[in-house]
């Protein structure tokens, strides 16, 4: 055999475990689903399509994979610390969760913290979002960036990273801004607290983007395990829609939301009106900004037109 031949059967080499659906969900064989229907309905967001076949078969193990990464690190940690005569002070594993607008991973995020907690090496787990660390509306305006919304440069990074280099250093107890996405903007001395849970997860747009310099700290540097959730665009696009009818719709019922705005619009406008800020907003930070980090993940839940995932790409030790 020529060394093109060989080289023409043998696999390409990568860095991911390629896993389809139904291997992935083998490994729930024996697994305990332990969230009921009524909680599911309940950490699903607008527009997801979970269902309890879909916790069981896909979110189950991964959330198993996450508890074994976590209690592993934590012997390791537990291991560094004896050898080196000190007491024991390992820090919150911390989980990173990326990925477009309306691709669901803030259900996704959400259904994790409940399972991952209900495994017995990991009991306290807690969820930040970056939607927290988005400048004010009115800071976002003073300097030409509502337009542009959940780039990356409408987030106080220097913020963000102070905070996770608190939580992974130890303190006993970090705050975080908070971010109401019916008033659409940070509410004023509202926080949430974390101190010093099993598991971190940390959920948003741009948390595997590279540092802006090569002496900054990035985001994921603070990171001890990611999450990728991936989609073609053009089914996201149609999620994002189907999500912004949502919201709209339940604005008649909400005064205070901010999709008050779009009330009075007609269906045929308002699909017009989400399709646009697609386009001009989402669709370009997607492109420019997001998507460009999917390789930096340890793992990639790669989702089907009706949501459900039907590949899981697992990063090699």
């Amino acid at each position: 055999m020529s060394a093109d031949e060989a080289t023409a059967v043998a696999p390409a080499l990568s860095l991911y475990r390629e896993i389809d659906r139904a291997d992935w969900a083998r490994l729930a064989s024996g697994m305990t689903q332990p969230l009921t229907e009524t909680e599911i309905v309940q950490i699903r967001g607008l527009g997801d399509r979970l269902d309890m076949a879909e916790v069981a078969q896909v979110y189950v193990p991964l959330s198993r994979l996450l508890s074994l990464y976590a209690e592993s690190t934590k012997r390791l940690g537990e291991e560094e610390s004896a050898f080196l005569g000190e007491a024991d002070s390992t820090t919150p594993f911390i989980v990173g969760v990326a990925g477009s607008v309306a691709v669901g991973k803030s259900t996704i995020a959400r259904l994790l913290r409940e399972l991952t907690s209900r495994w017995p090496g990991t009991p306290r787990v807690e969820l930040i979002t970056t939607d927290g660390f988005l400048y004010p509306n009115a800071e976002l305006e003073r300097r030409g960036l509502m337009e542009r919304k959940g780039f990356p440069e409408s987030y106080d990074r220097r913020a963000l990273v102070s905070f996770l280099t608190e939580v992974k250093s130890g303190a006993p107890e970090v705050r975080a801004p908070f971010y109401s996405h019916m008033r659409y903007d940070i509410v004023p001395d509202a926080v949430v607290t974390v101190r010093r849970p099993d598991i971190v997860i940390v959920e948003g747009l741009n948390v595997l983007q590279p540092p802006p310099t090569p002496n900054d700290v990035a985001v994921s540097d603070l990171f001890d395990f990611s999450i990728y959730v991936d989609a073609d665009a053009a089914h996201i696009a149609q999620w994002y829609v189907d999500r912004f009818l949502a919201l709209r719709r339940a604005a008649f019922s909400n005064p205070s939301s901010f999709f008050n705005v779009f009330a009075q619009l007609s269906d045929e406008e308002a699909v017009e009106r989400a399709l646009g800020f697609w386009n001009s907003i989402n669709l370009p930070n997607l492109e420019e900004n997001v998507l460009p980090t999917r390789h930096r993940a340890n793992l990639v839940l790669q989702k089907a037109a009706d949501h459900t995932v039907e590949t899981v790409l697992l990063r090699k030790l």
